[in-house]
């Protein structure tokens, strides 16, 4: 009995751990931008390997779906290139949100990049003349995208804005895994300019 209540607290704690780290990232490098009237929504793309939208990249899409204010003028942006099917990882996410999720507001597609850096990079003259900016990921993606943006476009790092990324409960199952992974990638981008 006492190593049930042992394995259930220490389960507990790491569930706990990974939604408090969840919930971290998403808060990082954002600033209030309420007084915006307009916003983009970069949506960062996955390896897509075949002709539909994989799981991942579905999450990221009904991510920066869910992270739109209807109260502003907004541009969504699906950035990623084609990394082994015939489509770009743009398309796929474009077409699901107009086509599968209803989306009718406009949409632009960057379908050059293949890393996290070339989506900033490749977005930076399609968002620069917005008030408010989110990057839509999962959090720590999304925060390592907001990183290489303050790195990219320093002026810029004033606008960007939350994403709804986090959601308790959320890929609970996952999120341990997805924390570990987080901390690890998240390391490696600090040490990459130190």
């Amino acid at each position: 009995m006492r190593r049930a209540w042992y394995w259930t607290a220490g389960a507990s704690a790491v569930f706990a751990w990974s939604e408090w780290l969840d919930r971290r990232w998403s808060r990082v490098l954002t600033a209030d931008c309420s007084d915006a009237r307009s916003e983009v929504i970069v949506v960062l793309g996955f390896r897509n390997a075949g002709s539909r939208i994989n799981l991942i990249n579905r999450w990221r899409v009904r991510i920066g779906l869910r992270s739109v204010d209807d109260r502003r003028d907004t541009l969504m942006i699906f950035s990623g290139g084609s990394t082994r099917g015939r489509h770009s990882e743009a398309e796929l996410m474009g077409d699901y949100a107009a086509h599968t999720q209803g989306f009718g507001g406009r949409i632009i597609l960057e379908s050059q990049s293949r890393s996290t850096w070339e989506n900033v990079a490749n977005s930076l003259t399609l968002i620069e003349n917005f008030d408010r900016i989110k990057i839509a990921s999962q959090p720590a993606h999304a925060l390592k995208a907001r990183i290489y943006l303050r790195r990219q476009r320093p002026d810029l790092a004033a606008r960007v804005a939350r994403a709804r990324d986090h959601r308790v409960g959320e890929w609970l199952p996952l999120k341990p895994l997805l924390a570990v992974h987080g901390l690890w990638t998240l390391r490696r981008v600090r040490q990459q300019h130190l």
